[in-house]
């Protein structure tokens, strides 16, 4: 069955949050992903998006979900990004301090391929979570990396 933009893929989270961008829309680029991407998708929300969602009790915002590679070109992204294959999300929170919660309880807690605090300050807090998950856990290099502003 072929999967909708509006599809609910968790109690917190719908395949239209990882599609939606304003790039792609200014640029008429079609972000819609395949069945397979879908899937990768639905496995980065179920075990480890929607358990920070529930953990954490504060709003998860995809800032930045799944890219097509025209669309991953056109905001810069790598080449080989994750974010093309549907197991990536660039997340935040209400403020940087939730943004580095969360993070840590990504950390701590669940399992995941990448997590990135992105632009962190000068008191550690990150402007985003980058974190990515696949769907063959025994691929999850549970990789942490840091970045300054």
């Amino acid at each position: 069955m072929k999967s909708s933009i509006f599809e609910q893929l968790t109690p917190h989270f719908n395949l239209y949050e990882f599609v939606a961008s304003k790039t792609a829309y200014r640029k008429k680029i079609s972000n819609i992903p395949s069945e397979e991407v879908v899937e990768n998708i639905r496995a980065l929300c179920v075990n480890v998006l929607e358990h920070l969602s529930r953990a954490c009790g504060h709003p998860v915002y995809i800032s930045s979900g799944y890219r097509c590679p025209e669309l991953n070109k056109a905001v810069g992204g790598v080449p080989n990004s994750q974010h093309i294959k549907g197991e990536a999300a660039d997340i935040k929170g209400e403020s940087k301090f939730i943004n580095w919660v969360f993070g840590n309880y990504i950390k701590k807690n669940l399992p995941f391929d990448q997590l990135i605090f992105e632009k962190c300050d000068d008191n550690g807090y990150p402007s985003w979570i980058h974190v990515s998950y696949r769907r063959n856990e025994k691929l999850n290099r549970k990789q942490i990396i840091y970045t300054k502003l």
